[in-house]
C-alpha cells in the first residue's frame, strides 16, 4: 500500500513505530543464517519417511557435521512444519496356553554384555486384503539388531527352522548362547545340537519377551500404520525394505546414533 500513501499515514492507522517497521524490514531482507541446515532437516526427514522426530534429527545433522542443538531443531522443523508422524503403540500378543517346555532362563534381563550372549524371537501376524502373512525374527538383545528373519503367508514349523539355519549360519557351535521364546517345543533339538540354551515366556506373559513385542510395535507403528498398500505383496516388499532400513540406516540414541547392524559389527570387532 506504500505505492498509493504515505508511510507515516500507514504507521500512525496501524500504530506500529518507525523504527519497528525498519527493524522487520530489515529483517525480511536479510539471507536466512539457517537456509542449508533448513534443508539438510528437510532431506533428514524425507529420507526417513517421517519416522524421524527432533532428537534423532538432531543426532544425524551431527553426523553430516552440522553442529545444533536438539532445541534449534525442533524450532526449525516447527518453522518448516515437519512433525514426526510415528505415534508408537503398545503392542502386546498373547499366544494362548505355553506349555512348561524350557525354564524362563532369560528372565526378564534383557541386558547383554556383547553379541551372540542373548537371542529373542517370535512370530507376529500381518492381516490386510483378506490375506496374512507372517514375519518370524530374531534379534540380539546386545544391539537390537536383526540376526535373521523368514517371511510366510502361513505360520508353518519350516519358517521357524529356516530363520534359524540363517541364524545359526553366523555363529559357531557350542556359543552357550540363550534363545528366548514364546513358544519353541518343535526346534528343541536344533537348539541342543547347536549348543544353545532354550528359555521359554511364562504363560500368556507378553513382558517375559518385551524387547521383541517392542520390535513389533516399533515396525507396525512405522510401517503398517503409517502408509498405505495396494496389495498383500506391495506390503511384502515394503516389509523387507523397513527390515533392512532398520537394521542399516536407522539410528537408536542408546547405541551411540549407530543403527543396530553398524553397532554390532563394532562390537564384533572390538571383542
Amino acid at each position: 500500500m506504500r505505492q498509493k500513501h504515505a508511510l507515516n499515514i500507514l504507521l500512525s492507522i496501524a500504530q506500529l513505530p518507525r523504527a519497528t517497521f525498519y527493524y522487520h524490514l530489515k529483517r525480511m531482507e536479510q539471507v536466512d543464517k539457517y537456509e542449508s541446515e533448513k534443508q539438510e532437516i528437510t532431506a533428514i526427514y524425507h529420507e526417513n519417511r517421517g519416522r524421524y522426530g527432533y532428537r534423532r534429527i538432531t543426532a544425524e545433522l551431527r553426523k553430516r557435521k552440522f553442529s545444533l542443538n536438539h532445541k534449534t531443531v525442533q524450532r526449525l522443523m516447527k518453522e518448516l512444519g515437519l512433525v514426526c508422524r510415528v505415534r508408537i503403540k503398545k503392542y502386546c500378543s498373547y499366544k494362548g496356553e505355553v506349555g512348561k517346555i524350557a525354564p524362563n532362563l532369560l528372565n526378564r534381563d534383557f541386558h547383554a554384555d556383547k553379541p551372540n550372549q542373548k537371542w529373542v524371537t517370535d512370530v507376529t501376524e500381518f492381516s490386510l486384503f483378506g490375506e496374512k502373512l507372517y514375519l518370524s525374527p530374531i534379534l540380539d538383545l546386545h544391539s537390537s539388531d536383526l540376526i535373521s528373519y523368514t517371511i510366510s503367508d502361513r505360520p508353518v514349523l519350516s519358517m521357524v527352522t529356516t530363520m534359524l539355519d540363517k541364524a545359526f549360519a553366523k555363529i559357531p557351535d557350542g556359543t552357550n548362547l540363550i534363545l528366548h521364546s514364546d513358544q519353541g517345543w518343535q526346534y528343541q533339538r536344533m537348539l541342543r545340537e547347536k549348543g544353545i540354551r532354550q528359555s521359554m515366556s511364562r504363560k500368556g506373559n507378553c513382558l517375559d519377551n518385551a524387547v521383541i513385542e517392542n520390535f513389533f510395535g516399533l515396525l507396525k507403528s512405522e510401517l503398517l500404520y503409517l502408509q498405505e498398500f495396494q496389495s498383500m505383496q506391495h506390503f511384502k516388499q515394503e516389509l523387507m525394505e523397513y527390515l533392512d532400513y532398520y537394521n542399516n540406516r536407522r539410528i537408536k540414541a542408546k547405541l551411540k546414533g549407530l543403527p543396530p547392524a553398524i553397532h554390532r559389527q563394532q562390537a564384533l570387532l572390538a571383542a
